[in-house]
């Protein structure tokens, strides 16, 4: 049986499946952009109070596991993660990607949002784990 969380008057389990994919879908992405796209999302995750799930990526596009709450609007988080991971990935690795990009940009402006009830959270989790590292 699913373990409910509870907040106020609610007991609840949301858990999103969300994908971004890089602006025209360019191979911009290292190892180590991943892993602090990793610590960023974490950190975003914790002020909105989600909880990061699993994570990973590569080269195009990442895919993020986590965990809401009900008062969570999926669409204004997602909109402010996509806006401090790429500032801060911007900012960081300014070089690597104007090679890719000569605007301030990394993300595509679509994303695809899924609720995680469709498929066991383990099946999710693997697949999000064998997503191929982008080599550096």
């Amino acid at each position: 049986m699913v373990k409910l969380k509870t907040a106020n008057n609610a007991a609840f389990r949301l858990t999103y499946h969300l994908v971004l994919v890089t602006k025209y879908r360019r191979k911009c992405l290292t190892g180590v952009m991943l892993e602090e796209l990793r610590e960023k999302v974490v950190q975003v995750c914790e002020q909105w109070g989600c909880e990061m799930v699993e994570f990973s990526g590569e080269a195009d596009h990442v895919h993020l596991l986590f965990e809401a709450t009900p008062t969570i609007e999926p669409a204004k988080f997602v909109n402010s993660l996509k806006t401090v991971t790429s500032r801060a990935l911007r900012k960081r690795h300014a070089e690597h990607l104007s090679k890719f990009y000569w605007k301030p940009v990394l993300w595509s402006g679509s994303y695809a949002i899924l609720t995680a009830g469709g498929a066991p959270l383990e099946v999710l989790k693997r697949y999000i784990q064998g997503q191929r590292k982008p080599l550096d």
